[in-house]
């Protein structure tokens, strides 16, 4: 089973989020999809409860009722050590499921910043990733620059429309008390 793991804050989940969702269940490649709700990024000041996160993805994903049996929320990074780092993850989803091949979900601008990440190569290696676009990220530039330095990564970019909005976008809505429901997920 291929696993497409789509990891984030999600503080909150919106339609761009919903937008990468049903694309990667539209990809032949991949059988299910973990939102896997990170409880701290140190590079995000403010985040909302981690519980309350969490519990808010629960209840985004089972408004869509085709999404019941593909998606799941889950909450892997709750117990581990903090920092926690990506690799770090997929090593426990991989030890959790170990017949289950694993893909990180990224955009554009996590992608050109993938060389910075801790043991990046094994994440191309041993797992891969999944690419979506973000305004001002060449997705096809970023990838053929990794894979001359390795041609056996694991990279699948996509060409799915870009989305708009972003969370902090929404929770500056909600801070000026103005209606963000078209954008939540």
């Amino acid at each position: 089973m291929r696993i497409a793991v789509y990891s984030g804050s999600f503080d909150p989940l919106h339609i761009g989020h919903l937008a990468v969702v049903r694309y990667l269940l539209n990809m032949p490649s991949v059988d299910k999809v973990y939102l896997l709700v990170s409880p701290q990024n140190p590079l995000k000041r403010g985040m909302s409860d981690a519980s309350a996160r969490l519990a808010a993805a629960k209840a985004a994903v089972a408004k869509y009722p085709e999404m019941q049996d593909k998606v799941q929320v889950d909450d892997i990074e709750f117990s581990m050590p903090q920092p926690n780092y990506t690799i770090s993850t997929l090593d426990a989803l991989s030890s959790r499921e170990p017949g289950a091949d694993f893909d990180l979900v990224i955009g554009g601008d996590q992608f050109s910043d993938l060389r910075r990440w801790r043991e990046y190569k094994r994440i191309l290696l041993e797992y891969g990733v999944i690419a979506f676009p973000r305004e001002g990220y060449d997705l096809q530039k970023i990838a053929a620059g990794l894979l001359k330095e390795n041609p056996n990564y694991r990279i699948q970019t996509t060409d799915m429309p870009e989305v708009d909005i972003s969370s902090s976008e929404i929770r500056a809505l909600l801070r000026e008390g103005k209606d963000a429901s078209a954008y939540l997920m």
